[in-house]
């Protein structure tokens, strides 16, 4: 695992003021009030989907309450892709926080998992062909190497 690059080895080093509302064994998250951002880190190479789901569904309160306008997923510990959390996840959980004013997403792919990375165009590729109706196309995701990138983009 290449764990020098995650949420939670870089954000100690950089200036910017932030909280850690969950923290589970599978995952974390970190708010920065002033940045408007909120950061999930997952910390497994595979995460069941009741996890997954369980963990994001407790930061929608979170996105509501602090009016966060950005959202970075740090991926870089996954080693499994799982096709269902991923619709899940863009189905249901990107438009309801698209609703509640969150629309731009940066997203950290693991390093050196080449596999995983085109699952997860695949994944995109076929969820927006099933679901034409998603939110996907209204949203700005953008991929970045490093948690400093995404936060600043």
């Amino acid at each position: 695992m290449n764990i020098e690059a995650t949420a939670q080895v870089v954000l100690p080093t950089l200036s910017y003021e932030y909280t850690m509302p969950i923290e589970k064994d599978f995952g974390k998250v970190f708010l920065l009030p002033q940045k408007g951002t909120l950061i999930m880190e997952l910390t497994r190479e595979y995460v069941p989907m009741d996890d997954f789901r369980s963990i994001f569904s407790e930061t929608i309160p979170i996105i509501e309450r602090e009016k966060v306008k950005k959202f970075i997923f740090d991926k870089q510990n996954l080693r499994v892709f799982h096709q269902p959390s991923m619709e899940w996840y863009y189905v249901h959980w990107k438009k309801e926080i698209y609703e509640k004013g969150l629309a731009t997403h940066r997203k950290i792919l693991p390093k050196g998992q080449l596999a995983f990375n085109l699952a997860v165009e695949a994944g995109i590729a076929k969820i927006m062909a099933v679901h034409q109706d998603s939110v996907i196309p209204l949203l700005d995701i953008q991929y970045k190497a490093t948690i400093l990138e995404a936060i600043e983009s």
